[in-house]
């Protein structure tokens, strides 16, 4: 029996973030899968943005939602690789007060059914800042299917046990979609 009382499920305000130079809202299937995913959960959409692969626009907006009283967790999806242009990693580490170590490492390790390993290419993270979650995955759809139905589902699910990520994200009251 466990000794933790059982929590029920608490809605997050969760912000998406997308990084691309080719896609535009409506061919953004990544940040539409996490769009559905995040609401058919119970949680809400606090905010949607794409943004250009520039790692000083990708840091403001990602800092703008860090202290914002009313975001808990921010998704970004793309610029994670190792082109020239992707940036999302070195844009967001430095906006972090802890890294979730296993985050990436848990994100690479069920990733390679899907893609074997090439699983090593992904600089996939995550970190806590000012009561925020931030989650960096790659741009592909099956990447942000695999984060959501493999990871982000459970860790975002207060009633999920041994633990989870809620009791470490900042109260905040239910927000209205801006986008």
């Amino acid at each position: 029996m466990s000794h933790k009382a059982e929590q029920p499920f608490v809605p997050l305000n969760i912000a998406v973030l997308t990084v691309s130079d080719t896609r535009t809202l409506e061919t953004d299937t990544s940040g539409q899968l996490f769009v559905d995913r995040l609401k058919a959960a119970g949680h809400n959409l606090a905010a949607r943005v794409l943004l250009k692969d520039d790692l000083y626009r990708i840091r403001a907006q990602v800092a703008t939602w860090i202290a914002e009283d009313e975001v808990q967790v921010v998704l970004v999806t793309g610029g994670t690789g190792f082109t020239g242009r992707d940036s999302t990693p070195e844009a967001v580490t430095c906006l972090l007060d802890k890294v979730v170590d296993g985050f990436g490492e848990l994100f690479r390790q069920i990733s390679v059914a899907d893609i074997g390993t090439s699983t090593v290419q992904s600089r996939a993270l995550a970190g806590l800042s000012n009561g925020t979650l931030v989650c960096c995955l790659p741009g592909s759809t099956n990447a942000c299917r695999t984060a959501w139905d493999g990871i982000l589902g459970e860790q975002l699910d207060a009633s999920h046990r041994p633990c989870n990520f809620v009791p470490h994200l900042k109260k905040a009251a239910p927000c209205e979609s801006r986008g």
